[in-house]
């Protein structure tokens, strides 16, 4: 049995067709990367910081790093007034967050990044459907440009490269890395990218990249999360007053696998030559 249903479906777009994507890097000034993202009219604000030490839970010593992840829907990001959460992360938030972070440890060699802490926050500033594939995606550009700039800085070295206590203590510097180095220190920090995107079956068909209409009557709605090596990081599908058969589920996955691999070209050509 299909829910009722809420408003007008009808969309411009072909059903696998994303909605326009558009990204302002270094948005903001004072993060070690941030940027805006937009997607439709499902807008968010990333900015990546360097924690001045590892988590108190961390052991002592430890040579591998860690990601977190912040979400937040900004008061004017819905169309009513959001009220803030004051007194920490609600349900739904909580869950978002670490769907963010696991999914962005999913594309991290923690090891290869060495002993940073890393917090990534997701700020929605507008949201008209699929704002947790947005933050994944959109987090994922600014993780990797992050990291980037780490390897530049001497900050984030290989684990051959890193000095111990003494050559610290004894005034040690960074040394200096050829741009095939820190490309390849790079992609062993980060060997894929990972994106997220949301798919749905509306009116008996599949569509793609949900806008908060479609996704508000979808009958099957699903967020999906890969990385660039095809590995699936977390699928979540549900069905809203409805089943959906082995064929849907199998549909679904194929028209999120496409997608996603459209994002990835899309994070790939934004960090293009950028430092």
């Amino acid at each position: 049995m299909a829910k009722m249903k809420s408003g007008d479906v009808s969309t411009e777009r072909e059903n696998d067709e994303l909605r326009e994507i558009h990204v302002t890097l270094d948005f903001t000034p004072n993060a070690l990367a941030s940027l805006l993202y937009r997607q439709g009219d499902t807008i968010v604000l990333i900015c990546v910081t360097k924690a001045p030490s590892l988590p108190r839970w961390f052991p002592r010593n430890s040579n591998r790093g860690w990601v977190h992840a912040e979400y937040s829907l900004l008061p004017g990001s819905t169309d009513s007034r959001f009220r803030r959460e004051r007194n920490g992360a609600k349900g739904r938030t909580m869950e978002i967050e670490r769907l963010v972070a696991r999914s962005l440890r999913g594309a991290v060699d923690l090891e290869a990044l060495g002993p940073i802490a890393l917090t990534v926050d997701c700020d929605i500033l507008n949201a008209d459907g699929g704002t947790r594939c947005a933050s994944i995606t959109a987090a994922n550009i600014g993780l990797r440009l992050a990291v980037r700039r780490l390897i530049a800085s001497g900050e984030c070295l290989p684990l051959e490269m890193r000095p111990t206590k003494e050559e610290l203590s004894n005034g040690w510097t960074a040394p200096e890395m050829s741009s095939d180095e820190r490309a390849s220190h790079e992609n062993s920090v980060m060997t894929n990218d990972v994106a997220a995107l949301s798919v749905g079956m509306v009116e008996g068909n599949v569509m793609t990249d949900l806008d908060y209409i479609l996704d508000s009557n979808a009958d099957v709605d699903m967020n999906v999360v890969m990385t660039s090596d095809g590995g699936f990081v977390e699928v979540q599908g549900t069905g809203e007053e409805a089943t959906y058969t082995r064929e849907e589920l199998d549909s679904l996955i194929d028209a999120a696998t496409v997608g996603i691999n459209k994002l990835h070209r899309i994070q790939t050509e934004t960090l293009d030559g950028v430092n």
